[in-house]
C-alpha cells in the first residue's frame, strides 16, 4: 500500500472510531436549531468537542464562532476547512426548534457533525505524518442571510460589520494566512460540485407614510400603497435587467401595517438582488432602485433604502475538484455522483472567499428532499456526516503529500479578481447605499437619489 493510502486508511479508521460521537453531534445541533448570530448552544456544543480532543481555539467572542489549528510542522500552504452553525426560519416545518422556531433545512448541523469527526482524526497519533502545510478548522456563525434587522442592530452596536459569518471572520483576521478554503455541504441524493455560483446584495426599504382612519383613507398617505405600487414597477422592468439570466429579486414585505382599520404609514420590504457577478447586479439594482424611489414618489411618500453588501459571486476552482470527486469515486457508486452540477443562483459567503482564495463546495448525499422546505430532513445521516468526515480528510492528504505539491499548483494557476482582503472589501462597499432616496423640495421638485 502506497505511503498515501496508508494516511488515509489511519485518518479513516479514527473517523470509524468516533462514528457514534459524530452522529450524536449531529442531532444535537439538530435538535437544537438557532439561526444566525445567535447559535450559542451550538458554538458551547462545538467548543466542548475541541477541547475535549486537546485543541487551543480561537473564540470570536462577542458572536458565535471558533478557529482552531493543526500544524505538521512542515511548511506548506494553510487549508482551511469551513462548517457552519446557524439554522433558517420555517415555521411549517414539523421539527422546527421549539424555542428558537429554527430547523436546519440546509444541513448545517451534519457539517458541524463532520467537523467533529475531522477534528477526532487529524488528533491520532501520526495523523499528519508525510504530511507539508497546515490546517485550519473553522466552525462559523450566519451563512443563512436572514433577520436582516436583527443583523442591523448588531452593525449599528459596533459587534458587526457585515452581515455574514464567514466575511465578519474574513475582515476579523482570523482567515489571514489561510490559502485555500474547502467545504462539503449536504445535498439532494447524488454527490456533486457546482461551476460557481450567484452573489447579491442584501435590501431593505422603509416606505414612510401617513396614518389615518382607515374610514378616511383621505387623511393619510398609504406606504402600503407605495410598497406594492413599487414591486409592480420592478416586475415589470424585469425584462431589461439585462442578458444576465442569474439575476433574481424576490422581495417580501416584513412589516405592512399595525392594524386594519390604520391606513399604514411605515412598510418595510426586503430583498436580495442576485446575480452571477458584481457588475450585473450593481446595474440591475440601481433599476430596481430607482423603481421603488419612483413609486414612492409618486405616492408622495418617503422611502429610506438600504443596501448592505451581501455575498460575493462564487467562483469554484476547478483544479480542487479532482481529489474531491476521487474520493467520491471511494465511497460511491456511478449512480450517486453527478459530474456536472450547474451553476447555482443561490448565495453562500463561501463566494467572498473564493475570490482571494482557491475554494471547493462539495455536496454530499443526504435528503431526497428539498433543501430550504418545510419537507427537508437528513435521511442519511452516515452519509451526510461520517462519510462525508473521510471525504475532506482524504483530500487533506491529496492536497498535503508530496510537500503540497498539488495545493501549491492550484494557488500558483488561481485567477483570483482580488489580491487583498482591503481591496475586495473597497470593491463591495461600492454596493453599498444608505439613505433618504426621495426629497421633495418647497418649489413643488422632487429629487431621487439611489445610489452613491
Amino acid at each position: 500500500m502506497a505511503d498515501s493510502e496508508r494516511m488515509m486508511q489511519k485518518l479513516f479508521d479514527a473517523v470509524e472510531e468516533c462514528k457514534d460521537s459524530i452522529l450524536a453531534a449531529e442531532r444535537y445541533i439538530w435538535n437544537n436549531a438557532e439561526t444566525g448570530f445567535r447559535e450559542w448552544k451550538s458554538h458551547e456544543y462545538m467548543k466542548e468537542q475541541f477541547l475535549r480532543l486537546g485543541y487551543e481555539i480561537s473564540e470570536a467572542g462577542d458572536i458565535p464562532g471558533f478557529y482552531a489549528d493543526v500544524d505538521t510542522g512542515r511548511p506548506g500552504p494553510k487549508i482551511g476547512i469551513f462548517a457552519e452553525l446557524d439554522a433558517l426560519l420555517i415555521p411549517d416545518h414539523p421539527q422546527k426548534n421549539p424555542e428558537t422556531g429554527a430547523v436546519h433545512a440546509c444541513g448545517h448541523n451534519c457539517q458541524c457533525a463532520a467537523m467533529v469527526g475531522v477534528a477526532a482524526a487529524l488528533k491520532a497519533e501520526g495523523a499528519l505524518d508525510g504530511l507539508s502545510g497546515s490546517v485550519r478548522l473553522f466552525v462559523v456563525p450566519a451563512e443563512e442571510l436572514i433577520e436582516i434587522g436583527y443583523r442591523k442592530e448588531l452593525i449599528e452596536k459596533g459587534i458587526l460589520h457585515y452581515f455574514g459569518g464567514k466575511q465578519e471572520f474574513l475582515y476579523r483576521g482570523y482567515v489571514d494566512g489561510v490559502d485555500i478554503a474547502m467545504q462539503v455541504h449536504t445535498g439532494g441524493k447524488r454527490f456533486g460540485m457546482e461551476c460557481g455560483g450567484n452573489g447579491c446584495v442584501s435590501k431593505q426599504y422603509t416606505f414612510i407614510g401617513k396614518a389615518s382612519h382607515g374610514a378616511n383613507p383621505a387623511a393619510g398617505l398609504n406606504a402600503l400603497y407605495a410598497a406594492t405600487n413599487a414591486m409592480n414597477m420592478v416586475n415589470a422592468i424585469r425584462e431589461q435587467f439585462g442578458e444576465d439570466s442569474r439575476l433574481r429579486f424576490h422581495p417580501i414585505i416584513t412589516k405592512g401595517g399595525e392594524a386594519v382599520n390604520v391606513i399604514p404609514a411605515e412598510v418595510v420590504v426586503e430583498s436580495y438582488m442576485r446575480g452571477g457577478n458584481v457588475a450585473s447586479i450593481k446595474k440591475a439594482n440601481d433599476k430596481a432602485n430607482r423603481a421603488f424611489a419612483s413609486a414612492a414618489a409618486g405616492m408622495g411618500c418617503r422611502l429610506y433604502i438600504s443596501d448592505k453588501i451581501g455575498y460575493c459571486p462564487r467562483i469554484e476552482n476547478a483544479a480542487l475538484q479532482e481529489p474531491f470527486f476521487e474520493m467520491a469515486r471511494r465511497f460511491f457508486s456511478p449512480e450517486q455522483i453527478r459530474e456536472n452540477r450547474p451553476w447555482s443562483t443561490g448565495c453562500t459567503d463561501m463566494g467572498d472567499l473564493s475570490v482571494l482564495m482557491p475554494t471547493i463546495i462539495a455536496y454530499t448525499p443526504c435528503s431526497s428532499k428539498a433543501g430550504h422546505t418545510k419537507d427537508f430532513v437528513v435521511e442519511d445521516p452516515v452519509s451526510a456526516c461520517v462519510t462525508n468526515a473521510k471525504m475532506q480528510l482524504g483530500w487533506l492528504v491529496r492536497l498535503m503529500e508530496n510537500d503540497a505539491e498539488y495545493s501549491k499548483k492550484a494557488i500558483a494557476e488561481a485567477e483570483l479578481p482580488y489580491k487583498t482582503k482591503e481591496e475586495f472589501f473597497a470593491a463591495m462597499e461600492e454596493l453599498s447605499f444608505e439613505g433618504e432616496a426621495v426629497s421633495y423640495n418647497e418649489d413643488g421638485s422632487i429629487c431621487i437619489k439611489y445610489k452613491n
